[in-house]
This record gives C-alpha cells, sequence and structure tokens, in this order.
C-alpha cells in the first residue's frame, strides 16, 4: 500500500492553495497550479512512496557527488555591502601548465596598453573567471572546474542572494536588483581575487550578462586585462520575446501574470517553500524540461540540477525575474571585438534561445560560434565534455595551457 494516496495529495494542495490565497488572486492562480500539479503526481505516487522517492534521491545525490569541488575561499564587498563568496583553485606548483600561464601574462603585458600592469619581471598569472547563471551557484561548474583543476587558476563566485554569497542588502532595503549591480558585484571580486593578471571571462546565461554589464561600465577593464570571453547560453537582450516553448496565447498569458505571481509568492517565501516541497515531483519535472534538450540525461545530472534550483528561496527568483525583461547590453558587445570570443549554445534551449547567441555573434564576427546539438539551458552540464573542449581550446589558442595540457 502506498503512503500517499490520491485523496491524500489532493487534499494537501487544497491547504496550500488555501494559503496561497492570502497572497491574492496570484496566489490563488499558484493554488490552482498546485492542485493541478498534485492531480498530475496523485497516480505515481500510488505505486511509489514518499520513503521510496526520497531513497532513490540520496542515492542520485551519492552517485554523482556533483558539486564537491572546493577551493580556497574568499569574500569580495559588492558597493552596497553585501558580501560575495568565491573561491580560487590555485595552479599546481612548478608544472608545465603554469610556466605557460605565466608566459601568458608577461604576453598579455607587452603591448605598450599593458605594460604598466604586466610589465614586472614576475608577472601575475592568467586567472579564469566563472559566472554562473540564474537560481545556480558556482557549483553549476562542476565539469569544468574538475577539468582545468591545477592546469589555470580559476574563481569561482556565487552571484548576490545564491550559494554562500549574503542575500543583497540594497535588496532587504527594497532597491530593485538589476544585471548593471551584477557587472558592478564581478568587479568587486576581480579586485579582490584577481587584482593583477589577464583574465578570461566564462559566464552562463545571467552570468553572460553579468559579463556585459561588466564591460558597458569598466570598458577599460576589458581592454587592458582581458584576455579571451565565453558566452554561454546567454543573451544581450530582448528575453522579453522569448516563448519558453509554449504556444503565443500561453506565453501571452503567463507574461501577463507571472511578474505579480512572483512578487506575491515572494511575500509568503515560507509557505510557498512548504508548497514547493509538497510538490517536488513537478517542479522536477519543469527543471528537467527547461534545463535539458536530449532524453538520456544522467539522472543523477538531473537531481544535481534539481539541487541546484532547488536552492534559490523563491523571494531571491520572485527579486532577480524583472532584471532579465530590463536587460539590454547589445551597445556593450564591441568591447569584446578584438578579443579571442567563443559563443556556445545548445539548439534546444528554451530559456535563452539559441538565436540570441547568434545574435551576440551578428555583433561579434571573429568570435566562434557553436551550437550543441540536442542540448537545453544547461548545456555545460548536459553535454560537459563538449563545452569543456571548446573552453580548452580558447585557453590554448591564448597561451593560457599548453596544446600538450589538453
Amino acid at each position: 500500500m502506498s503512503e500517499t494516496s490520491a485523496e491524500d495529495v489532493m487534499a494537501t494542495a487544497a491547504v496550500a492553495a488555501a494559503g496561497w490565497r492570502r497572497a491574492g488572486i496570484a496566489g490563488a492562480a499558484i493554488g490552482v497550479i498546485a492542485a493541478g500539479a498534485a492531480a498530475g503526481v496523485a497516480v505515481e505516487r500510488l505505486t511509489v512512496g514518499r520513503g521510496m522517492r526520497k531513497k532513490a534521491r540520496l542515492a542520485l545525490d551519492a552517485s554523482g557527488p556533483y558539486g564537491s569541488l572546493r577551493g580556497q575561499p574568499g569574500r569580495a564587498v559588492a558597493d552596497d555591502g553585501t558580501e560575495l563568496y568565491y573561491e580560487v583553485d590555485e595552479i599546481e606548483p612548478d608544472s608545465g601548465t603554469s610556466r605557460a600561464a605565466t608566459r601568458a601574462g608577461a604576453q598579455a603585458g607587452s603591448g605598450p596598453r599593458r605594460r604598466r600592469l604586466f610589465g614586472s619581471k614576475d608577472p601575475a598569472p592568467l586567472t579564469v573567471v566563472f559566472s554562473h547563471g540564474y537560481c545556480l551557484g558556482q557549483d553549476s561548474w562542476h565539469f569544468q572546474r574538475a577539468a582545468l583543476r591545477g592546469l589555470v587558476r580559476t574563481v569561482h563566485w556565487d552571484q548576490r542572494s545564491h550559494g554562500r554569497s549574503e542575500r543583497g542588502r540594497a535588496q532587504a532595503e527594497g532597491v530593485p536588483v538589476g544585471i548593471d549591480q551584477l557587472g558592478r558585484d564581478l568587479k568587486a571580486v576581480i579586485d579582490a581575487a584577481a587584482p593583477e593578471g589577464p583574465l578570461v571571462l566564462v559566464g552562463h546565461s545571467m552570468g553572460g550578462m553579468t559579463m556585459m554589464a561588466l564591460a558597458d561600465r569598466y570598458p577599460e577593464l576589458i581592454r587592458d586585462r582581458v584576455a579571451a570571453v565565453a558566452f554561454v547560453g546567454t543573451s544581450s537582450g530582448k528575453l522579453g520575446e522569448v516563448n519558453f516553448g509554449l504556444p503565443v496565447a500561453g506565453v501571452n498569458a503567463v507574461r501577463r501574470v507571472l511578474p505579480g505571481v512572483l512578487k506575491a509568492l515572494g511575500s509568503q517565501a515560507e509557505l510557498v517553500e512548504r508548497g514547493r516541497r509538497a510538490t517536488a515531483d513537478l517542479f522536477a519535472g519543469l527543471i528537467k524540461r527547461y534545463s535539458f534538450g536530449s532524453r538520456d540525461v544522467d539522472p543523477a545530472v538531473a537531481r544535481f540540477a534539481e539541487r541546484l534550483i532547488e536552492s534559490t528561496p523563491i523571494d531571491v527568483v520572485a527579486e532577480f525575474y524583472p532584471a532579465f525583461t530590463e536587460h539590454d547590453k547589445s551597445g556593450a558587445l564591441p568591447a569584446f571585438r578584438d578579443l579571442p570570443v567563443l559563443i556556445l549554445a545548445g539548439d534546444k534551449d528554451l530559456v535563452t534561445p539559441s538565436s540570441h547567441s547568434e545574435a551576440i555573434a551578428d555583433e561579434l564576427p571573429d568570435a566562434e560560434l557553436v551550437i550543441v546539438p540536442d542540448a537545453g539551458h544547461l548545456v555545460m552540464l548536459e553535454h560537459p565534455e563538449t563545452v569543456t573542449d571548446r573552453l580548452a581550446d580558447l585557453l590554448v589558442r591564448i597561451g593560457a595551457v599548453p596544446a600538450q595540457g589538453r
């Protein structure tokens, strides 16, 4: 006999719906959605009990200990006082790659514009700075971090209100978060974790937008210190036109109600988090649909993505969402034109469609554009070898790692 009957599930959903109605019309709408979700998973719950599902998730977590890599911790302070958590993976001492990275730093400083920064006898090593996407964290780069560890100096950081970083202090005081703020946050992390030496900037989704905001605000930093950039599944603007794989009527309805729904849910965070846990099966299905493009995703990887996204509180989800419809940094892209640039996207990305990567490539005609078949938004988790190979090629091209090290 199952632990949970269909009637129990529907009753739970009804209680959740009643609570959500306190958040207003939008909250009631989400309550209805929760009831529908409960009906959808009721049949599955008749045959698979809650305890068994929990054991399966724990087994997946144990079989794929993704996100377990740790480096030397540090904290940067943003301009509003928010503490931003980062980790540094240093180069293994006396390695051939270490010498190659040092030479890359010296070469980056050999021109007249950069001699002041890198003209010293012992130049600082090149640093690769990874910026993650919305509702994720630095651990979303797990596979690339594992592959590059010890070969090149890397910095992985958590965006404000994500991962181990502090909740945005300005947002706690009612200031809306914007992509421009994230660009300033990235500058604070660079100043703290890599104040000298050449840089390679790598960003996924919101992380790529953060890099564009950095270039918009600090073009001299891009000119003087950045040796290469990689944009992964990101966009320079017009995100308000994305249909998320929905029919026109459906996406228009979602656009009308979603901002109000998220705002209402953000004000009832504790209640909503309980609802999220009660409908975990529904959210797991949604996460898989909007994260991956292929059907044969490793279940442990899918579970890892689920863990990352579930760890983002609903009030943070609500807080960041409006920033994307306002995001437009196409004017900042020319700052990258003289650099080696990799633009990579999944051909089945429903969140930042590959057409947005193609639009970036139109502004950066010398960039390498890679569209990965059978890949969704979390392409670096779904097809880690492809993403890592292209990043390694970029690093080889600028002399950051030797070809044999690849």
